[in-house]
């Protein structure tokens, strides 16, 4: 069994097609990040398990998630209708069959999907990291997949929109194989909490430039 992280922040609209989407042998873990509508008591009467993170942000979320789950390996996914579940073995798969230590999915967004400043963002990011680590990645996106003790072992600190890019400059540090596949990525239902508005890109930046930084003062 693949356990699968949907770090959860006021996402009742979108969790029952997440939830209907999960392929067999993906077992879904909600990670309730304080939401104030009925997320949990949704997540709960659709089967998922759900565990419940008071401290606000997404790596918060992603850790509870990660310390929660009991399969080899894990998924990590937003629970926002953004990404299908449908296709996490195609990030799952490689790690599953040893070929690969951490696999991320590359979007490929559809007709509204990445807002033009998310989008640039992550581009510039993506480039930050391909000069700082020498892997070929084109997107930082929250579709992966790694094995769960292998992840914990990497000790990442970051509890905010830093904790996926420090996984990656972690995993490298530590001589991972890192592959990425493409994904598809969709308009998300309801409202953006984090990269779909202006202030969570902000932050997403500073959070990440800040892991960079750090990687960099490590390096040197």
């Amino acid at each position: 069994m693949i356990d699968v992280v949907l770090p959860c922040l006021d996402e009742a609209g979108a969790l029952p097609w997440v939830l209907a989407r999960m392929p067999d042998g993906f077992r879904p873990i909600v990670v309730d990040n304080g939401s104030t509508d009925r997320s949990a008591e949704v997540a709960r009467s659709l089967g998922a398990t759900v565990v419940t993170e008071p401290v606000p942000g997404f790596g918060s979320a992603c850790a509870a998630g990660l310390a929660a789950a009991s399969g080899d390996v894990v998924c990590f996914l937003d629970c926002d209708g953004s990404l299908d579940p449908q296709q996490l073995p195609r990030v799952a798969d490689a790690v599953s069959r040893g070929e690969a230590d951490l696999v991320l999915g590359a979007r490929q967004a559809g007709r509204g999907a990445w807002p033009l400043h998310a989008r640039f963002a992550n581009r510039e990011l993506a480039r930050r990291v391909r000069r700082a680590t020498g892997v070929p990645l084109r997107d930082l996106g929250p579709m992966r997949a790694g094995r769960r003790d292998a992840l914990l072992s990497l000790g990442i600190a970051d509890r905010r929109s830093g904790w996926p890019l420090e996984m990656v400059l972690r995993a490298t540090a530590a001589g991972w194989v890192i592959r990425e596949v493409d994904v598809d990525y969709l308009p998300r239902t309801g409202r953006s909490k984090v990269t779909g508005t202006l202030r969570g890109t902000l932050q997403a930046i500073r959070d990440m430039s800040a892991a960079l930084d750090t990687h960099a003062r490590q390096a040197w």
